[in-house]
């Protein structure tokens, strides 16, 4: 079984907080293991009784002849499962005052399924953590069914430090492998490239598009389509809906307007497909509407929607750093930093340098630089200008594709290798 301890330790920190604990992410990204095979298996071993694990699959057969339901005859009909019968069920299994947990998985099957959890709420001995895999799980409005008593978990694909931990070997053919594949769990399952490959396309058209398309009630899917396809070409790169709509007409034929393709975007964003990273004025201290920056949930589902013919180490660096950023749990923003320059002419002009991300948590910030490779002295000065410009005490970070170890210059600038700034879940404080 792959670990998990960073989702697994988000969970510990918030047992018995009162809330009901929504575990949220993309289809296939280990969600249903991690609540009930690593979650479940640590209350087991931190001296929780089984009896006071109560797990239920709502899709399990097994599970629903517990409470004379008939997975068949649900799926036949249409039918959510009984809630009257599930909440007696789980009223017959509260025996005494000690706490209980209460593990669900594929929770939008239960009819009322909000109602019931909600009602649970109410028991002060019950804790309470669910899954689901329907349009609501898959979005970020989730937590407005739980009248502020939600906790959500992002889960995310596998990063590369628990990808290298499941695959083992050498770290750099491991790096070759997910900068094409990426990170879904079930990857290990499939031996060969060609079934990964099969895998991943299924996934982002048939899966994952398809959820956008029916909770959203898409009509130009092919449109839409299309969209998906520019922002994993163009993945790094500042867009806007504007940007994109011009784009599909001059280079697909697809005519949408300004306003669909912003309504698009903020499908992909809300099923947590893609991120959006704003622009932030470092200096002014304020954000820029647009244009933004989008990335993919995982590296291998952007290179399957391209058909696996855009591998650029660069850009899929770029993302990778993105979503580790992410994982870790840090808010990301591009930074923007205005500098005057003399021109030839002897005229003062003002220009906006870029840094990659500006990582926020708490009060911890970084300014983060993706450089592919430095072996040129210019370009080394190139990439730390931005981050030299800034002028303040946040640490700078400049990652780049080659094997070093951390090391700072007299600008207090730290360069660090990809690979040790993956593995080691420190290396922003190296």
């Amino acid at each position: 079984m792959i670990q998990r301890n960073l989702y697994l330790n988000r969970l510990i920190d918030r047992m018995n907080n009162g809330s009901v604990k929504i575990i949220t992410g993309i289809r296939r990204c280990g969600k249903s293991v991690l609540l009930f095979d690593i979650f479940g298996d640590y209350l087991l071993k931190s001296g929780v009784d089984e009896s006071h694990v109560i797990k239920f699959a709502f899709d399990s057969e097994e599970d629903l002849g517990l409470i004379g339901e008939d997975l068949i005859a649900l799926a036949e009909n249409k039918n959510k499962v009984d809630p009257y019968k599930f909440s007696a069920y789980i009223k017959s299994k509260i025996k005494d005052g000690d706490n209980y947990y209460l593990l669900l998985d594929e929770v939008q099957l239960l009819g009322a399924f909000e109602a019931v959890l909600n009602g649970f709420l109410h028991k002060k001995n019950l804790d309470v953590y669910v899954t689901g895999s329907n349009s609501k799980f898959l979005s970020s409005d989730i937590i407005t069914e739980f009248r502020g008593r939600g906790d959500e978990v992002r889960v995310y694909p596998l990063s590369f430090s628990e990808f290298y931990s499941a695959r083992g070997g050498d770290k750099y053919e491991a790096w070759d492998e997910y900068h094409i594949f990426g990170g879904m769990p079930a990857l290990f399952e499939r031996k060969s490239d060609e079934m990964k490959s099969e895998y991943l396309k299924s996934l982002i058209s048939t899966v994952y598009l398809t959820d956008i398309v029916d909770r959203n009630k898409v009509v130009y899917k092919d449109e839409l389509e299309s969209m998906v396809d520019f922002l994993c070409s163009a993945i790094g790169s500042l867009t806007n809906p504007k940007k994109i709509s011009d784009t599909l007409k001059s280079i697909k034929g697809k005519s949408i307007s300004d306003i669909t393709a912003k309504n698009y975007l903020s499908y992909l964003t809300d099923a947590f497909l893609f991120s959006e990273s704003k622009r932030f004025d470092v200096k002014g201290k304020k954000y820029f509407e647009t244009p933004l920056k989008y990335y993919i949930a995982d590296i291998g589902l952007r290179n399957a929607k391209l058909n696996f013919r855009q591998t650029e180490e660069n850009h899929i660096m770029e993302n990778v750093i993105f979503n580790e950023l992410r994982i870790r749990g840090y808010s990301v923003d591009v930074g923007i930093v205005e500098t005057k320059e003399t021109t030839d002419n002897g005229k003062r002009k003002t220009k906006q340098l870029e840094i990659d991300f500006v990582a926020n948590k708490g009060n911890k910030k970084y300014y983060i630089q993706s450089a592919y490779e430095m072996s040129a002295e210019e370009k080394l000065r190139q990439e730390k200008r931005s981050l030299i410009k800034v002028n303040d005490s946040f640490k700078k970070i400049v990652v780049i594709k080659d094997n070093i170890r951390p090391q700072t210059d007299e600008n207090g600038i730290v360069t660090i290798g990809l690979i040790n700034f993956l593995l080691d879940e420190n290396s922003l404080d190296l």
